[in-house]
């Protein structure tokens, strides 16, 4: 239970460490940066337009305002040209309100004109942080690519790679199975051997049938050394080279009776 934890653990681990890299590599947050900037900069690009278009507006409502300006004082002209003094106050009189309003309509034109030129400033001077920025930008994400490569090499030649320590962990265990399971074999084998164990596929008895074989044998070999001591011979009860091919039958069985 203890090894399945630490392995899960671990496993756990790695995986969470994987993740944290991942929400925190310094590439996505310099292309989140960039891409920032250059919303900021639209965003000033389309002040910069609606700007113009109220200056714009402004222009042909003054020059609108201007040409009936000038309408307004040859009327003046004209009235006092035929004596119609009366006409002539009227069209001026217009023509200085007229003039008040144009006055008003100048201001605002300034106004925005000053507005204007101080966005068309601030655009040019982002747009060249931002190019700046970019270069600046790939420099750094090349340069975090080719480190994260190398490391993953070195990782790779040093055998450290951030799987290991789940290999590692589940070569401990498999070593602790292997040698679990042949103490158990040599054990098991040493039971059978000593009786201690019955092996149930076996005859009844067997292991007294065992027993008597394996003293039968050791007798068999005393006796064969008792022969070679008496007449030199190898005690076998076999013929010599001279015997037919068919003398390897009678190895193992008893010496025929003299």
């Amino acid at each position: 239970m203890s090894d399945n934890t630490a392995r899960i653990r671990t496993i756990f681990r790695t995986k969470t460490s994987k993740a944290l890299n991942r929400m925190e590599d310094p590439r996505d947050a310099l292309d989140d940066s960039y891409e920032q900037q250059v919303k900021l900069l639209h965003q000033v690009r389309d002040a910069v337009a609606e700007v113009a278009t109220a200056k714009k507006r402004i222009e042909l409502q003054g020059e609108e305002m201007g040409a009936r300006y000038a309408r307004l004082g040859a009327q003046a002209r004209e009235a006092m040209e035929q004596g119609r003094e009366d006409l002539a106050r009227a069209a001026l009189e217009r023509r200085a309100a007229l003039e008040s309003q144009v006055g008003k309509l100048q201001a605002q034109h300034d106004s925005l004109q000053k507005q204007m030129s101080q966005l068309q400033e601030r655009e040019r001077r982002l747009a060249e942080q931002i190019a700046a920025f970019r270069i600046e930008k790939e420099t750094m994400k090349a340069t975090y690519s080719a480190s994260e490569a190398q490391v993953r090499a070195n990782e790779a030649v040093a055998g450290i790679g951030a799987n290991m320590n789940d290999i590692g962990v589940s070569l401990d265990r498999a070593r602790d199975r292997v040698a679990q399971m042949q103490a158990r074999a040599q054990a098991t084998d040493e039971l059978l051997s000593s009786g201690a164990l019955q092996d149930l596929t076996a005859a009844p008895d067997a292991d007294i049938e065992r027993q008597l074989a394996e003293l039968a044998s050791r007798a068999d070999i005393e006796r064969q050394l008792q022969a070679m001591k008496s007449d030199g011979t190898d005690g076998s009860g076999t013929g010599g080279p001279g015997d037919s091919s068919s003398g390897w039958l009678s190895i193992g069985q008893a010496p025929p009776t003299p």
